[in-house]
């Protein structure tokens, strides 16, 4: 098994890390990704596993949904699954839920796209690299060219993702997660009750959404319409309080991996207990983010645990076959961190 670095939260060790790694002074940083490819594009898928859920709907909304064989003779609890943006057609997103469901959890994983799933960027690059034999004395011409057509799919690569996350906005998924919370406490309504609320875990795209879950935020604020949480919900409510100043969190406890387009204000509100998946030096989730999400958890009490996995890709977690031994075994370290960590609580 991969040993993960637990992340410190001792406002001298962050000073540390920082000295060690200064940004250069003579130059602005470089802007971080937005998303990687690990993000749009799926691995290779486990030989010989197929899933075994169904895809149907709940309010409209399309969701994969995997159940514990033996459900629901014996009790569980209910989990959402938030993914990256190969969405929930992608095989390996399924296989990774019936995994969860194989744990005891009855799994949904939303549609969080409205059948508008990220444009697979790694086949642009793999088609301009993809050209016809060339003759000897063609080869610097050749050359020029695979040079051009690469930097011409990076730029249009990223022209794509630009727009497609400009489609799919906190605006837009956090409805699409309402509909489906509020159509599962009617389905799954013994689920949640079983487990005293609803767990959510969620990877790359989805892990930011984990996070809006697990938090309390004012009923003013953008993206915070989602109703009462299950929480309220199922508590009387006095008739002079019967319009809350705040509302969430949605969730009982979460669990995140290499979360994407993650900002420090994202865990400010963060009431539920979280455990995050991180990558070492990923720019898709920066320390400096991730340092800060530490100190505002720790400050305000917020119960939580923090893993660093160092010599891994961004998206390691999902499932998905790779050949360095060092990266399976921390994909498998990755599962029972989160597994663990919604099973005890």
């Amino acid at each position: 098994m991969a040993e993960a670095e637990i992340a410190t939260k001792a406002p001298e060790s962050d000073a540390m890390e920082t000295q060690t790694s200064p940004a250069p002074a003579a130059s602005a940083p470089a802007p971080a990704p937005r998303l990687s490819d690990h993000c749009t594009s799926d691995r290779p898928a486990p030989v010989g596993v197929a899933s075994t859920g169904e895809i149907t709907k709940l309010a409209e909304v399309d969701v994969y949904i995997s159940k514990p064989a033996d459900y629901p003779h014996t009790p569980s609890k209910l989990l959402l699954l938030l993914t990256n943006g190969t969405g929930h057609t992608s095989v390996n997103n399924q296989i990774q839920a019936d995994r969860f469901a194989s744990e005891g959890y009855v799994v949904v994983m939303p549609d969080l796209f409205d059948g508008d799933q990220a444009p697979n960027s790694k086949a642009l690059v793999d088609e301009a690299t993809t050209a016809p034999e060339q003759s000897s004395g063609e080869g610097a011409l050749a050359s020029f060219l695979d040079t051009f057509k690469i930097k011409a799919a990076e730029t249009a690569k990223s022209f794509l993702i630009d727009m497609w996350l400009a489609r799919h906005t906190e605006e837009k998924v956090m409805p699409i997660l309402r509909k489906v919370i509020d159509a599962a406490k009617d389905e799954f309504a013994d689920a949640i009750s079983y487990g005293g609320g609803i767990y959510a875990v969620g990877y790359c795209f989805g892990g930011r959404y984990v996070l809006l879950l697990a938090a309390e935020k004012p009923v003013h604020q953008e993206g915070a319409g989602l109703g009462l949480p299950w929480s309220a919900a199922t508590k009387p409510v006095d008739e002079e309080a019967s319009q809350p100043k705040t509302v969430g969190p949605y969730i009982k406890a979460g669990a995140l991996a290499h979360a994407t387009l993650v900002s420090k204000d994202d865990f400010v509100g963060l009431k539920a207990p979280v455990s995050v998946v991180s990558v070492e030096n990923d720019p898709m989730f920066p320390d400096e983010v991730r340092t800060a999400g530490e100190d505002y958890m720790t400050k305000n009490n917020v119960e939580h645990e923090v893993q660093v996995y160092p010599g891994v890709p961004h998206g390691f977690a999902v499932v998905g076959e790779y050949d360095d031994e060092h990266i399976k075994s921390a994909q498998e370290t990755a599962f029972e961190q989160m597994l663990k960590w919604i099973k005890e609580h």
